[in-house]
């Protein structure tokens, strides 16, 4: 079974971007070897979006790293935001990998 892999990055006021990407390791390695540069450096990508976030705290952004069956591609995944993105940015959170993420703590928010 192939899987796909996917950086996801949202805010408060929804889905920004959904990157696709490969086994950056193995491209990496390919890349090196024959002396070319990598066709998608998904490092730069990841620090361009970290930054973005990080700048813009008011936005609480999350990044978020996940794995999907073959068949699930990019416009699947924004299309689930954009049908119901609390249970989107719930399941990817569930099932991926936190990468960034400045979502509140919600117990502190507690009304007496």
């Amino acid at each position: 079974m192939d899987v796909n892999a996917f950086l996801v990055m949202w805010d408060c006021t929804g889905l920004e971007c959904v990157i696709p990407y490969t086994n950056p390791e193995h491209d990496e390695l390919i890349a090196v070897l024959s002396n070319k540069p990598m066709k998608n450096d998904i490092g730069k990508t990841l620090f361009a979006m970290t930054m973005r976030a990080k700048f813009n705290p008011q936005r609480y952004y999350e990044i978020y790293t996940v794995n999907a069956v073959d068949g699930i591609e990019k416009e699947d995944i924004e299309e689930m935001f954009e049908n119901s993105p609390q249970h989107a940015a719930d399941t990817i959170r569930k099932l991926g990998q936190m990468i960034f993420s400045d979502r509140p703590d919600q117990s502190k928010h507690i009304i007496t």
